[in-house]
């Protein structure tokens, strides 16, 4: 004889096949049944750990030198992860003694970057691990005539730890950029902890705000696709230099408005 359960399926289960989001758990009685508990102290504990790795930047930077690309190891004035997760604002400018040294190294290039690519591990070294070299391979295929691809002589990839946001000013600045587009760990949700964002600032410079840049972000194979991905950080590059400005004043219409060089993607 079946023992009678207080177990009561969720009548929208059915469109949990079309999301990641925690919707239609069920219940038990009052509460969440063990399951979806579970699920959810697991989901939370993946999220804690991906803030708190560490990013192995040598071994990542070999394995973009392992693929042909420049680059240049940096790192913001946060000296460990700890004061990087207590002081957000050290982790946005880098030290005294790395900018002069930054600016030195550039003194010495033919041509300042028109586009610098900073690999910032962010809140998630999770993220710059599995999504950031798919990504350049993207951005590499689909570079437009006459720009040079990142990574290239003269366009190194930068890649910084203890690394927020508008660290990417301050590299972008020592360094004479035209832009500097910044690829890092976003804060992790409960059900993507290694979703990678891209932020592209123009004329970058320590004191730019958030309304100053443009962000794509959710890049990861549950999210927004490197391929899809690339096509709009190119659009907005693009889009940025005849404008010479990003943020509020750069509208994406990167899916509706092809460019020479950079045609539409198909859906």
């Amino acid at each position: 004889m079946n023992q009678p359960t207080s177990l009561k399926a969720d009548p929208w289960a059915r469109l949990r096949r079309h999301t990641p989001a925690r919707i239609a758990l069920g219940r038990s009685g009052v509460s969440l049944p063990t399951s979806e508990l579970l699920a959810f102290g697991l989901a939370h504990a993946q999220a804690r750990d991906a803030v708190h790795l560490a990013l192995d930047a040598e071994a990542f930077a070999e394995a973009l030198q392992a693929e042909g690309l420049h680059t240049l190891r940096s790192a913001s004035a946060a000296p460990d992860r700890a004061t990087y997760l207590l002081r957000p604002d050290l982790g946005r400018r880098l030290p005294d003694a790395e900018s002069t040294r930054l600016r030195t190294l550039a003194a010495g290039w033919p041509a300042p970057p028109r586009l610098l690519v900073v690999v910032g591990d962010g809140l998630s070294s999770l993220a710059v691990a599995h999504q950031a070299l798919p990504l350049l391979r993207a951005l590499r295929a689909m570079t437009p005539a006459g720009w040079p691809a990142p990574g290239e002589a003269g366009a190194p990839v930068v890649v910084a730890t203890q690394a927020r946001v508008a660290l990417g000013d301050d590299v972008g600045e020592a360094l004479g950029a035209g832009q500097v587009l910044v690829l890092i760990g976003e804060r992790p949700g409960l059900s993507s902890p290694d979703s990678l964002g891209a932020y592209l600032t123009a004329a970058p410079r320590r004191g730019r705000h958030d309304a100053q840049r443009n962000c794509i972000s959710n890049i990861r194979p549950d999210g927004l696709a490197n391929e899809r991905a690339a096509h709009k950080i190119w659009w907005h590059v693009l889009q940025a230099e005849a404008l010479q400005a990003t943020g509020v004043a750069l509208k994406d219409l990167s899916e509706q408005q092809a460019l020479p060089g950079l045609p539409l993607l198909a859906d």
